[in-house]
């Protein structure tokens, strides 16, 4: 295969903290191959997702757009949850995607692991093949689940494949840990025995031990096979991770795609001082790892402390790395990143972020940081604002990484621009979704 088109892995994980690799310093956790990741290639400390929950995150993965451009500004959930919340059932199908893109020129496309593009309790959801996949098979989705841990093994043999057709490929290995319930199996348990730990946080180490070994059986593929030279591999998280409340305690729960495990009492993320948590616009919540390892292309054992890179921006970088034309007509929020990748200096950006998502006001003082409803980046400056825009707070994301200074005061020329921005992006957003957008149980 040419090097100069690389292959792409794309390890997604979910609700995996900034805080929770021991590359980043994590006090008990041991990610091994993970850590491996960031001394052969980079580790990008400025990286945000596009929402602080799931599925709006991984719209933006797959379109290069804003979730609210689809209307998707939560989580997939059952039929009336989405209605209410004036959201579609599903990622449009006919939306040009990244696996698409990726498929028109000639890449053996694969996704593997959690979906919740729609939800496994909408059974007349579009199928992950839909949407430019050649192979695939996952969960919180339609049709039947795949086996949680089967991940790292379809991966493999996906790319064995490919390998012996002489194809790039591009796989989309999305992981379920972090997220509840917590699936743990007990010789990973037993790893941590003598750590001094509690049950929870012990339980917390074995599932993010568990997906470290798994991620590395691939790793340990792409060497087999001679391919890790031509192989473009990013790891990252769709957001920070979930906290319960003080008193959660720990026991059992049911999923209806991944089945029982530890409920949210085993939730021991950390976010290594940055505020909030899943489901925050600050900088817990969006603020997420990203290690990226291209060997001979990529700095290895670097960290960049400069690039803001988003997730929207992921379809352009890896279009222009794959050398895919994007359409001309594409309305895309990314830009690409393949300088930033390839260690040309950069800070700022030269297009704004855009953040929605529902959050209540005053804040609860059980999370002081989960009051926001809008953000937006511009340049070094971050806004955040209620749903009214009765109350905003601005940090120099560049200089104040942990958003420790609110500069609302000191600013407000800048705080103008910035509200005047959000305000024509916030008028920019559709109404409502297509109704073609709905399943058939919104007729029940």
């Amino acid at each position: 295969m040419a090097n100069s088109r690389p292959n792409i892995l794309f390890i997604f994980a979910d609700d995996w903290g900034w805080g929770d690799l021991s590359c980043h310093g994590h006090p008990y956790v041991k990610t091994p191959n993970i850590d491996r990741l960031a001394r052969e290639g980079t580790d990008f400390m400025r990286f945000t997702v596009a929402s602080g929950v799931c599925s709006p995150s991984r719209t933006a993965v797959m379109t290069g757009q804003f979730p609210a451009r689809h209307n998707i500004d939560g989580h997939f959930a059952w039929v009336p949850s989405n209605a209410k919340r004036n959201m579609p059932d599903w990622l449009d199908p006919d939306a040009m995607t990244l696996p698409k893109l990726l498929q028109s020129a000639g890449y053996n496309t694969a996704h593997y692991g959690k979906w919740h593009l729609s939800n496994d309790m909408i059974p007349d959801s579009p199928s992950p093949g839909d949407y430019g996949y050649d192979d695939h098979g996952a969960f919180n989705c339609s049709g039947e689940q795949m086996p949680v841990h089967d991940d790292a093994n379809r991966t493999i043999r996906f790319i064995e494949s490919a390998v012996a057709t002489e194809q790039p490929f591009f796989v989309n290995l999305w992981i379920h840990e972090p997220h509840t319930p917590f699936h743990v199996i007990p010789k990973y348990r037993w790893r941590f025995r003598d750590a001094g730990l509690s049950e929870a946080d012990e339980i917390y180490a074995a599932v993010l031990s568990h997906a470290d070994e798994r991620i590395g059986e691939v790793l340990d593929a792409l060497d087999r096979l001679g391919v890790t030279d031509e192989t473009l591999v990013f790891f990252s998280s769709d957001n920070g991770p979930a906290r319960g409340s003080k008193n959660a305690k720990l026991e059992l729960s049911y999923d209806t795609a991944t089945g029982a495990g530890f409920g949210i009492g085993a939730a021991k993320g950390i976010t290594s001082g940055r505020k909030g948590f899943k489901a925050s616009l600050f900088e817990g919540g969006i603020n997420v790892p990203f290690i990226a390892r291209w060997p001979g292309k990529i700095s290895a054992g670097n960290r960049d402390g400069i690039a803001m890179i988003s997730a929207v921006d992921l379809l352009p970088t890896f279009c222009e790395l794959a050398g895919v034309k994007i359409p001309a007509n594409a309305s895309l929020d990314g830009i690409s990143q393949v300088k930033a990748l390839l260690g040309d200096p950069t800070s700022g950006r030269s297009k704004p972020l855009f953040w929605k998502y529902a959050s209540r006001w005053p804040p609860q003082a059980s999370k002081p940081h989960h009051w926001a409803s809008f953000a937006v980046v511009s340049d070094r400056w971050k806004l955040l604002a209620n749903n009214d825009g009765s109350h905003f707070e601005l940090y120099d994301i560049v200089a104040d990484p942990l958003e420790k200074h609110d500069r609302s005061d000191q600013q407000s020329n800048t705080v103008s621009d910035l509200t005047r921005m959000l305000e024509e992006w916030k008028s920019s957003l559709p109404e409502s979704p297509d109704p073609k957008l709905f399943s058939n149980l919104r007729d029940r």
